[in-house]
């Protein structure tokens, strides 16, 4: 889907510039584009499944490293602590 907007004589490029996001918005391009943004394919059974038991074995291993004693608190994702208060 193309939007055409030609200047007319005598236009100032503000209200052309109007002109074209109105035309743009109108067609329906920017619903689309907002839909379709983060649109991830699907993931076939056999990826799942092996995503599943890479993460189940990370978890195993640290439940270990945890009960061993080799680890112990986590932090999360922006490097604080989880397990102090």
């Amino acid at each position: 889907m193309t939007v055409e907007v030609k200047k007319k004589k005598g236009e100032s490029p503000e209200s052309l510039f109007r002109r074209f996001t109105k035309q743009i918005q109108q067609s329906g391009l920017v619903l689309q584009v907002r839909k379709t943004r983060f649109l991830e394919s699907q993931k076939s059974d056999s990826n799942l499944k092996k995503a599943a038991q890479r993460k189940s074995k990370l978890n195993e291993k640290r439940e270990y490293l945890k009960k061993i004693g080799k680890i112990t608190d986590f932090a999360d994702s922006f490097g604080r602590n989880k397990n102090k208060k």
